[in-house]
């Protein structure tokens, strides 16, 4: 049991080691050089932490955003109330969640081996966040469930998922990568999904957001960093005036956040950041996929003939850049829209979590561009914010308000408030 927990923690816990792993694996079953081997493995290594550490620079950068726009409408947290909470929970049911997220990776191999769904789940932080949250349901709907009966059940449900999730989405990956090579594994597969579905009978195909016509003046936006730095230097810009012109304790202290530096200066230089985090991460990509893509040919052709990596999200982002942006802003405009509807119907403060908002509705933007041109990502981004304001409305008071609803409120993701009411009710059939 403890090797288990060594592994879940130390492999399956830190994707660039998984990663690594996967591509070390896949040369040597293809009886690459050593030098080969290393220089793949290494790279590929080095793909996803450039990867991540863009990721890390656009969610420092949406820290700042998301209070000052919470400031600027006067929002505030929703009370919780009495709850176990994330470190609680951990303490309980910390260890039946890794093993359950280990076995459930092993049913996925195992499925992906036997049956025609070929694909293998590799996105470990969110099979991590997502059996956590399906397990604070059990627990909510069923009670103080036996440790076994929980592993068994996350453990099949999860393995099930993983699966699945890849095989649904790529159709619509074939179209926006022109190959087969690899799949989408993530939790904003639900809003994908939707997204191309809503842009091919909503869009128009033929105005892809790649070829918008611009004239010769304004062809400086054909750029996907200028355009990223412009819009969201706009965004944080008409929030830092609103600001600035507030006397309130919270906007008081998202000025002092900027030391001597002029608020207004500094919300600009958070847009570029985030535009900077942006170009770092399409960068760490391309290396990324350069390496696992060859290199998982050795799982496919000796382990698991056909098996095809599914990846997160961002892999997508380099196929479309322009409508990685209309994603978000469609998400941003839906959520401000719903902030005001929930509150003023059944009351509850939604908190748009820019995180979430932005990669479910970038990566939604893609697969509504790919099937609806503009039009398509835009509505992408509106379907994007809807499914996550009323989705965190009910997972947060009604599926687990007495476990982890404050994980809930920036972990919870499109699938999984989805799947959320599918798990309850599994719930309350098996225990």
């Amino acid at each position: 049991m403890d090797v288990i927990f060594w592994i879940a923690t130390n492999i399956f816990g830190q994707a660039a080691i998984l990663l690594g792993f996967i591509v070390l694996l896949g040369l040597l079953l293809q009886k690459k050089s050593t030098s080969q081997v290393i220089s793949g493995t290494f790279k590929a290594v080095i793909g996803f932490l450039i990867i991540s550490a863009g990721a890390g620079v656009i969610t420092n950068a949406l820290t700042v955003f998301e209070p000052l726009w919470k400031e600027v409408f006067n929002l505030s947290e929703e009370p919780l109330g009495d709850f176990m909470g994330q470190e609680g929970f951990n303490a309980k049911y910390g260890s039946a969640v890794t093993l359950a997220m280990t076995l459930g990776f092993v049913i996925n191999v195992l499925l992906a081996r036997f049956t025609r769904l070929k694909f293998i789940y590799l996105t470990g932080h969110m099979m991590f966040w997502t059996t956590t949250i399906f397990a604070g349901i059990v627990i909510q709907t069923a009670g103080d469930v036996s440790f076994g009966k929980l592993v068994i059940f996350l453990a099949v449900f999860m393995g099930l998922y993983w699966t699945i999730q890849p095989a649904l989405t790529q159709p619509f990956m074939r179209k926006i990568m022109g190959n087969d090579n690899i799949a989408l594994g993530h939790t904003s597969a639900s809003v994908s999904l939707l997204s191309a579905l809503a842009g091919k009978y909503l869009g128009n195909k033929e105005n892809d957001s790649e070829k918008i016509k611009l004239p010769k003046g304004l062809e400086f936006l054909r750029d996907s960093n200028v355009i990223t730095a412009l819009t969201m230097g706009l965004l944080f810009l008409i929030g830092a005036i609103i600001i600035s012109f507030k006397d309130t304790p919270g906007s008081q202290a998202l000025v002092e956040a900027a030391g001597e530096q002029n608020f207004i200066v500094y919300a600009i230089i958070q847009s570029f950041t985030f535009a900077a985090g942006i170009a770092v991460v399409l960068l760490g990509v391309r290396m990324f996929i350069g390496e696992m893509v060859p290199a998982f040919k050795g799982i496919a052709t000796k382990i698991v003939p056909g098996a095809k990596p599914a990846l997160d999200s961002p892999v997508v982002f380099p196929f479309a850049p322009n409508a990685v942006i209309l994603g978000f802003l469609g998400s941003f405009v839906g959520a401000l829209i719903w902030l005001v509807v929930l509150g003023n119907t059944v009351g509850y403060v939604f908190v748009p979590t820019m995180i979430v908002l932005f990669f479910h509705s970038a990566t939604a933007g893609v697969f509504g561009n790919a099937t609806g041109g503009v039009r398509g990502a835009i509505i992408a981004g509106f379907i994007t914010s809807t499914v996550v304001a009323w989705g965190q409305f009910i997972m947060v008071k009604m599926l687990l308000p007495d476990t982890v609803p404050d994980t809930a409120m920036w972990a919870a993701d499109s699938d999984m408030f989805v799947l959320g009411p599918i798990v309850r009710w599994l719930a309350q059939l098996l225990f």
